[in-house]
């Protein structure tokens, strides 16, 4: 069974927005950053594929931190995708980003399935920018 269209678009380009509330004073200049942590499926034989698609043009999304793209060791067509963001509405911002839009609608077709993500407030760490 195919997910529903709202789910994996909010799943490819960010995950999911569950609207939990972030830790207040945690992250940059006082204010909390926003994480996310998923696990998506690719179609048979496409998970290189929607994986070179989730790795497109990451330097257009103002706000992200960190976004890592790992495979799965334990699964040849999952895909984890592990997000940290200065704040929540720069998740939301980069959903209406025109490259993040056109990869949304190449990747559509290669998932096969998307778990619910995690929402996670980051308080540091190495490896953010």
């Amino acid at each position: 069974m195919r997910p529903s269209r709202r789910k994996v678009v909010t799943a490819a380009a960010g995950l999911a927005v569950l609207g939990l509330p972030p830790v207040a004073g945690a992250g940059t200049n006082g204010r909390a950053m926003y994480g996310l942590i998923g696990r998506m499926t690719a179609t048979p034989g496409q998970r290189d594929a929607l994986t070179a698609i989730l790795l497109e043009s990451l330097g257009t999304m103002p706000g992200c931190l960190s976004y890592i793209v790992a495979h799965d060791p334990a699964d040849d067509h999952a895909i984890w995708v592990t997000e940290v963001w200065t704040d929540q509405a720069a998740h939301r911002a980069s959903l209406q980003v025109p490259e993040v839009k056109a990869a949304i609608a190449r990747g559509l077709p290669l998932i096969a399935t998307f778990e619910d993500a995690r929402v996670t407030t980051p308080v540091g760490g190495v490896g953010f920018r």
